[in-house]
């Protein structure tokens, strides 16, 4: 749900500055209610969604260590249009599609079953401290003959 919010704010600021292009083109006001406005940004939204899916990960994602793998190694175009056309019908349904997942025995939510595809959460690199790496180099440093 976290790299979900942080998409959610990166998305925002997103359609606000794809919205700020069209009013300095038009040199004019866009009324909400123009549907070709509103398609415009709902393939900006999934513009951004499906660029990030097709590498592996949103920057949300990263941020959680969350890949999202598909029936090949890149997701196809078409699995991203599904996916974000499920998750907007699971938003839709007042979150319930996300809600699933909590019951579903692979942790699935709706897009991921209709897309075909899954998240995997990847483990933190083992790196080791600061401290312990100051430490090597010191008695590195110490082992070395003048």
């Amino acid at each position: 749900m976290a790299a979900i919010l942080y998409d959610g704010l990166l998305l925002f600021a997103l359609l606000m500055l794809a919205a700020l292009i069209i009013v300095l083109l038009l040199r004019d006001a866009v009324h909400t209610n123009n549907v070709f406005f509103q398609l415009y940004l709902l393939v900006v939204a999934w513009a951004y969604f499906a660029l990030c899916w097709r590498g592996g990960q949103s920057l949300g994602m990263k941020a959680w260590r969350i890949h999202i793998v598909g029936q090949s190694s890149t997701i196809s175009w078409t699995e991203t249009a599904i996916r974000f056309l499920v998750s907007l019908l699971s938003w839709a349904a007042l979150g319930l599609g996300f809600i699933w997942s909590w019951f579903h025995p692979q942790r699935a939510a709706w897009h991921d079953l209709a897309s075909r595809t899954r998240l995997i959460v990847v483990p933190p690199a083992k790196s080791t401290s600061r401290k312990a790496k100051s430490a090597k180099a010191v008695k590195a440093g110490a082992e070395k003959p003048d």
